[in-house]
């Protein structure tokens, strides 16, 4: 059995996923963020007060990591951890005036790389493409490593 690397889906979509992504990473270095500050600060400024569990499910950035972001951007006065009114162990994630404003520059940047990705595609594509790519990730929810094939050794 052979396994055409140009044809296979893993290998495609990390291929295009990092071609995006080292480009981009590049044009917000002028900004002295990096991708995954990038990812929490937009994630914030599309959903403002999120726990730290609830940031990190939609950054796909884990939480130990996650940690040490935070903490720098928190030292940058981009964001601000604040207590939950109700329950003093709640702590959510906001916007500082500063972080906002630098998301709100970046977002023209980020906003041109996905119409290039996207260029030549029509909306109705572009809207399915990322409704197949939500599915995608949530069918690896499914995946039970218990059950993988196992490796022909023999």
């Amino acid at each position: 059995m052979r396994l055409d690397l140009g044809d296979y889906l893993p290998y495609l979509l990390n291929r295009a996923g990092t071609k995006i992504a080292v480009s981009f990473t590049a044009a917000v270095r002028q900004y002295g963020i990096t991708l995954p500050m990038w990812r929490v600060l937009v994630a914030l400024h599309y959903d403002e007060g999120q726990r730290m569990g609830q940031l990190g499910r939609l950054t796909s950035i884990d939480v130990s990591t996650l940690t040490r972001i935070v903490d720098g951007l928190e030292n940058r006065e981009l964001i601000e951890r604040r207590r939950g009114d109700g329950d003093a162990r709640s702590v959510r994630v906001h916007l500082t005036a500063s972080g906002r404003s630098l998301t709100e520059r970046i977002i023209p940047l980020a906003e041109h790389y996905e119409t290039v990705a996207l260029s030549g595609f029509s909306a109705d594509e572009a809207a399915l493409l990322k409704d197949m790519l939500r599915r995608l990730h949530d069918n690896m929810d499914e995946l039970d490593e218990t059950e993988l094939p196992l490796a022909n050794t023999g």
